[in-house]
């Protein structure tokens, strides 16, 4: 990074940069665990002599143990991809406006958690409901194992809650789908045979002026071999819409790979929920009574609330946990 021409190529560097996060995140954390660990030996040779020094050891060894525990769970981000960005896709399913106002819930709280834990957040695609909230989006988060954390997050999410959009103030079950791809640089190769994609283009539809609405530069992609199908009309440029739509389909079709792969594990194939209406991965309730639960590894909190303002990083840690085959625990709320 010191090279005098290291700036000069803008996509390189920024990998580079990236690269180094990632590696930081688990450098970092792990040298000071080591050398805290130097220092609580000393610490406890000297307690012999000073009652001070033996006072402070039971606070230290708990703290370091909660460090250590915090490295155990990275070391499970040990996938080929997970240390890449993540390219999170949300689609509203049934429940009608319902459904479209819930997507958009999702994209909230997936944007505030990125924000709270330092990663960069970037809008690539949406298409706005014409009654509330959206029918789809899909965002770029960049960062630290990224897509290591979120991958867990495919699949279906389902809401229940009394309907706002509901005169009668009947109770309303509403579903999203979250998908999620890792965000791969130009340098990782991902064969995709030009002849097997077809590309549609077409007018954008939606909010965005005027000059959005009377060009054809939205672009839609379709890898006809596994029926992957991608599409951007976020840009006024169509060849940038091309641009992100064929970052989006190396993505999907990465990860298809990468779950031909996992499935040799059958483990982890026992465990795998599918995504499609009645197979959520998560419920998150506002009535009865509030709380949100993961179906595969139990894990819930209590505060609702919360979790849509980003606070979801123990669903995240308990998937990974889940994954390795280790015990879950809820937060206790």
């Amino acid at each position: 990074m010191s090279e005098a021409n290291f700036w000069n190529n803008q996509e390189r560097a920024q990998a580079v940069v990236e690269e180094r996060k990632s590696l930081n995140s688990m450098l970092v954390p792990l040298d000071d665990v080591l050398k805290s660990s130097d220092d609580l030996a000393a610490m406890i040779e000297m307690s012999g002599e000073d009652e001070s020094f033996a006072a402070e050891v039971p606070g230290e060894i708990s703290r370091l143990e909660t460090e250590l525990e915090k490295l155990k769970l990275k070391a499970l981000l040990n996938g080929r991809h997970d240390a890449a960005g993540a390219i999170l896709s949300i689609n509203a399913r049934d429940g009608g406006t319902d459904a479209n106002d819930w997507a958009e819930m999702l994209l909230r709280m997936y944007t505030q958690w990125a924000q709270k834990n330092g990663y960069s957040i970037e809008l690539l695609e949406r298409q706005d409901s014409e009654q509330a909230g959206i029918s789809h989006a899909a965002v770029a988060v960049r960062g630290p194992m990224a897509y290591g954390y979120l991958k867990g997050e495919t699949g279906m999410h389902r809401l229940v809650r009394i309907s706002p959009f509901n005169a009668e103030g009947k109770r309303q079950t509403s579903f999203a789908a979250i998908d999620v791809s890792p965000e791969l640089p130009d340098s990782v190769e991902v064969e995709i045979d030009p002849d097997d994609v077809r590309e549609d283009v077409f007018r954008a539809s939606g909010a965005g002026g005027q000059h959005v609405n009377k060009t054809s530069s939205a672009i839609r992609l379709t890898h006809l071999p596994t029926n992957i199908v991608v599409q951007c009309q976020s840009e006024r440029s169509q060849h940038k819409n091309r641009a992100t739509a064929w970052k989006m389909l190396r993505s999907r079709i990465a990860r298809a790979e990468e779950e031909k792969r996992e499935a040799a594990d059958a483990a982890k194939y026992q465990q795998q929920a599918k995504v499609g209406f009645g197979s959520q991965i998560r419920n998150y309730f506002l009535h009865p009574d509030q709380r949100v639960k993961d179906a595969r590894t139990k894990y819930q909190q209590g505060n609702f609330h919360n979790v849509l303002d980003g606070d979801i990083q123990g669903f995240l840690d308990a998937v990974l946990r889940w994954r390795a085959g280790q015990p879950v625990d809820d937060d206790g709320e």
